[in-house]
């Protein structure tokens, strides 16, 4: 067994809480109009390289008026320095197991968050055609309760953005194309979509808040 945990305010083993701690949402006949901004959930933000999901999470997380964390998934990925598995040298059980590590590693930060009382939201590229390891997989890391949003700007507007990134998160052109047309898949879905091929980063933000605030009203089917 572990050494006991810290009881002198020093730092010390954390307990993490059990599998499926993110209940359902309670949404409450006698309030209509629910303030997102000050609720407590778990958000999973989906998009394609290039949608912004990592800005618009990190402002709307910045911008509640509750404890809120952004966890990206590709940061936490990204954690593996020495032996690091990018799949843009193409994909092999080592990138696809360090993906899986990264979703669990999220998902047991953000139950951890949200037995603190803190909000979260994570991103990552969730493909509608492989449900087992990805919107099914975040739910059983995450819990019933996480509230997927889609974020899908058009084909032009992601291509532009992921020709400003840097590094090994940008990618060519033909995979851009290929992951947005996959990611268009979500339309019929029943889950909140928002192309923000039009909005600014602070009005993207806005709008999740108002697909958040819905979901929590009514929560989607998936």
């Amino acid at each position: 067994s572990g050494p006991p945990p810290a009881t002198d305010g020093t730092t010390g083993p954390v307990t993490l809480p059990p599998g499926a701690p993110v209940p359902l949402p309670d949404a409450s006949r006698d309030q209509p109009v629910i303030d997102a901004s000050r609720t407590a959930v778990a958000v999973l933000l989906i998009g394609p390289a290039g949608a912004g999901k990592t800005t618009v999470a990190r402002l709307w997380a910045d911008s509640r008026r509750v404890p809120t964390a952004h966890i990206s998934l590709d940061d936490v990925r990204e954690w593996v320095r020495s032996g690091f598995a990018n799949p843009q040298s193409g994909w092999n059980e080592n990138s696809e197991a360090q993906y899986r590590l990264a979703r669990r590693t999220c998902g047991f930060a953000a139950r951890n968050f949200l037995a603190n009382g803190i909000s979260c939201i994570l991103d990552d590229a969730v493909f509608p055609d492989r449900p087992v390891v990805g919107l099914g997989g975040w739910k059983r890391h995450v819990g019933p309760g996480l509230l997927p949003v889609v974020l899908l700007p058009g084909l032009e507007v992601v291509l532009e953005r992921n020709a400003a990134r840097s590094g090994n998160r940008r990618l060519s052109d033909e995979e851009v194309a290929r992951i947005h047309g996959r990611m268009a898949g979500w339309y019929g879905s029943g889950l909140p979509i928002i192309d923000n091929s039009q909005y600014d980063v602070a009005q993207t933000a806005q709008m999740l808040d108002e697909a958040v605030a819905r979901s929590i009203a009514s929560p989607p089917t998936w």
